[in-house]
């Protein structure tokens, strides 16, 4: 049997353990109480206006305006790129659970919905959650009333007006204005890696950005500076109230003016018709463009909310190539616009313009025959001018040895440059030299190197290499009627109110005079009594025109049949120009048209610009002061039905190089 055993413990060591606990314990306790008490103060104090803040943003919301783009407009104040108001839907992705529970709701009441599903959730899966979605835009009066009725019972479904770009005359501005589109992956990406960068208007279903013309080259100046609208939401994230005192106006962008001439342009599209080509005009002592147009245009508001692909692939596909800027981008063989430049030459190298040559229609040169399409005889240089005949000139060029002395009063009236209109898409072309054809054949053709003198002749009537665009040709000829200033063109006259006409005082030209007014004096005997005496003939009394007719081979002597190649397959045809300048005596206005594969110079393209240089003249008041008594309403010949006895000819040298790769 066990013994029991007795345990004897100390009152006081049970007494102090538990003081040890209490102890602990409270500590405990108290450094619970005084971390909530320091967490509370932070939160309440220190950090008070924060949450209020975040707490005020789970009952406001800023929804992004994306600002209207800046208006263009003519010299005259004429509004050609502004905003009209748009009906639109969109639904916001992060305030909805369902997105296809959303279309399903929403396509009962706009059934265009199931039609472009598969596109709205696309870009749902493309756009960032915060960034809204287009359901449908431009609609009408009656779906959105339907659709505002009904999209507060929608989560995420806003329907509100938004401001879409319009171009208010089609076609007539469609190359030199441009269009805008919505923003591409290559240009966001371009965009966003810009230092000033707004990524969330850049996101924005209503951001566009300028593609072309104007629209891009001032793309920034034009956007503006974007707003915000502050709105009261319930937990749904629906729409209870906007609070206009928070929000925020966008500023629109700025007002550009551009030089043109709304009319002048417009007279321009409506002359050219179905036809292809271009028209530049000039004011000869400014250097302002009245006039800059591309024939055939295309709509520039197909594009501003997303050009269907079958109707881009028309405008691609067509022959006539409407997409393409044939004022700048466009070159062409300048043809006997050329021969002005050759006689300016040959006289500032000695050239005697009492000098004689006959023609019989045709050159023997080396083993080749080139031609003439007329036998004019025994001429001078004035009436070899007058005449446009072209085997003076295949001696006349022949007599400077080479393209050097030429290409060097070329090149200072315009041909063969780049100028700084504030736009790009310009292609300076070529006006050849020696150097030049050393340096393009020294790798592609080592034995081609060198110039032979059997290229002059075909130099001196602007063909060969020689390729021009429109406002090159409306340069040379605006300072040739100048007479002593290298003037510029200048296409933006104003930004926000602030001039931007060049204070830049152009060079002189470092010509005689006395030379300069000789070719004056047979452009005006081109219209008076030359090629273009039928077709050029402005019916402003005192008032007449000068010019120059020029023909260009696009293909060779055999591209299209009868004279000039003027029938037969169309992308065969010659090319046919015009260049001018008016009043003759006291020049104000020069002018150039290319009539792409148009035939005969004088029978396509003078008509053509005497209709434009027209519109013009009856514009001016000084010009109107000068008319007085003259009926106006006694109209030229129609366009196209007068013909030219003395035809303005291209050569017939079959053997003429191709162009190089500019063209």
């Amino acid at each position: 049997m066990a013994e029991p055993s007795i345990v004897f413990t100390d009152v006081n060591e049970r007494q102090g353990a538990f003081h040890r606990r209490a102890f602990i314990m409270g500590g405990v306790v108290a450094f619970g109480l005084f971390a909530l008490t320091g967490r509370l103060a932070s939160l309440q104090i220190v950090q008070g206006s924060k949450y209020q803040k975040l707490s005020a943003a789970n009952q406001f919301n800023f929804r992004l305006i994306a600002p209207p783009r800046g208006n263009i407009l003519d010299r005259n104040g004429k509004l050609i790129a502004g905003n009209r108001p748009s009906f639109r839907v969109m639904i916001e992705a992060n305030e909805v659970k369902n997105i296809d529970e959303t279309l399903d709701q929403l396509s009962y009441i706009l059934p265009q919905t199931l039609i472009s599903r598969r596109r709205i959730l696309r870009d749902i899966n493309q756009n960032q959650r915060s960034v809204p979605t287009i359901v449908a835009q431009d609609l009408s009066w009656d779906d959105f009333s339907r659709v505002s009725l009904y999209a507060n019972d929608i989560p995420g479904v806003v329907a509100d007006m938004d401001w879409m770009r319009a171009y208010y005359y089609g076609g007539a501005f469609s190359h030199v204005v441009g269009y805008v589109s919505k923003i591409s992956d290559k240009d966001m990406a371009r965009e966003l890696a810009q230092p000033d960068a707004d990524a969330d208007l850049l996101h924005h279903p209503s951001f566009r950005i300028g593609k072309q013309g104007i629209e891009k080259a001032y793309d920034k100046d034009l956007r503006g500076v974007k707003g915000g609208r502050k709105v009261e939401v319930d937990s749904r994230g629906h729409v209870v109230r906007e609070d206009p005192a928070g929000s925020i106006a966008p500023k629109p962008g700025k007002e550009i003016v551009l030089t043109l001439d709304a009319d002048i342009q417009q007279r321009a599209i409506d002359v050219f018709g179905t036809e292809s080509g271009a028209a530049v005009m000039m004011n000869v002592h400014t250097g302002e463009v009245l006039c800059m147009t591309s024939s055939p245009g295309f709509d520039p508001n197909l594009f501003v909310s997303g050009i269907p692909s079958d109707t881009y692939k028309l405008l691609h596909d067509y022959e006539k190539n409407p997409l393409l800027d044939k004022a700048l981008t466009a070159t062409f063989p300048p043809g006997s616009t050329f021969k002005t430049m050759v006689a300016l030459a040959a006289l500032e190298n000695g050239y005697d313009p009492n000098i004689t040559h006959t023609c019989n229609g045709v050159f023997p040169f080396g083993n080749h025959v080139f031609k003439c399409d007329q036998h004019h005889g025994t001429i001078n240089l004035h009436q070899a001018i007058v005449t446009s005949c072209d085997v003076y000139f295949y001696q006349c060029a022949l007599s400077m040895g080479g393209p050097d002395p030429v290409a060097r009063v070329a090149t200072k009236f315009g041909l063969g440059q780049i100028f700084d209109i504030g736009i790009d898409g310009q292609k300076a072309g070529l006006v050849p030299t020696l150097d030049w054809k050393k340096k393009y054949f020294e790798k592609r053709n080592p034995a081609n190197m060198r110039w032979w003198p059997g290229e002059t002749p075909s130099f001196g009537i602007g063909q060969g290499y020689t390729n021009v665009n429109a406002l090159q040709n409306c340069v040379m000829v605006s300072r040739m009627a100048n007479g002593k200033k290298a003037i510029n063109p200048i296409l933006v006259k104003s930004i926000d109110g602030v001039d931007q006409v060049s204070k830049v005082v152009p060079e002189d030209l470092p010509f005689n005079p006395e030379h300069i007014a000789f070719v004056h004096a047979a452009m005006a005997d081109v219209v008076n009594s030359g090629t273009a005496a039928a077709t050029a003939n402005l019916g402003l009394g005192p008032v007449k025109m000068a010019g120059k007719t020029g023909t260009a081979q696009s293909i060779g002597a055999g591209g299209g049949r009868t004279a000039h190649g003027a029938v037969g397959q169309w992308d065969r045809r010659d090319h046919a120009w015009f260049v001018a300048f008016a009043p003759a005596d006291d020049p104000k206005y020069g002018i150039a048209v290319i009539v792409q594969h148009g035939g005969f110079g004088a029978a396509a393209a003078a008509p053509k610009a005497r209709e434009i240089m027209r519109t013009a003249l009856l514009k001016d008041p000084d010009i109107q002061k000068r008319i007085v008594g003259v009926n106006i309403l006694d109209a030229p010949p129609p366009m196209g039905d007068a013909t030219s006895t003395d035809p303005d000819t291209a050569a017939g040298d079959a053997t003429t190089p191709a162009a190089p790769p500019t063209t």
